[in-house]
């Protein structure tokens, strides 16, 4: 299983264009109904930074495989003011969330 979160600050007059793209992505994972797949995309309080949460099982087909996603990360350099910087997370806890192996 592989946990990834994804940080970036688009530029204030982009904010509409990736939140749009973000849509965009969740109605293809919604409509294709990926198994294995779990997205979420926070904006934070200072209205311009992107957190992105992913979860992908070993043999789910991933995030990649999804149009929008390639669609989203190629606009995305003329979009950000700070470039995404990703990590991975290994899980120690969890209360609620279905995040564990």
């Amino acid at each position: 299983m592989k946990r990834t979160m994804v940080r970036y600050r688009v530029k204030p007059e982009a904010v509409a264009e990736n939140e749009a793209r973000v849509r965009a992505v969740m109605a293809e994972l919604d409509a294709k109904g990926t198994p294995g797949v779990h997205y979420a995309v926070f904006k934070e309080s200072d209205g311009v930074s992107f957190v992105h949460m992913a979860i992908e099982e070993d043999d789910s087909p991933g995030l990649p495989s999804i149009g929008a996603f390639d669609d989203f990360r190629r606009g995305l350099p003329d979009r950000v003011e700070v470039p995404p910087h990703a990590e991975a997370l290994e899980q120690v806890a969890a209360h609620g969330m279905s995040w564990s192996e």
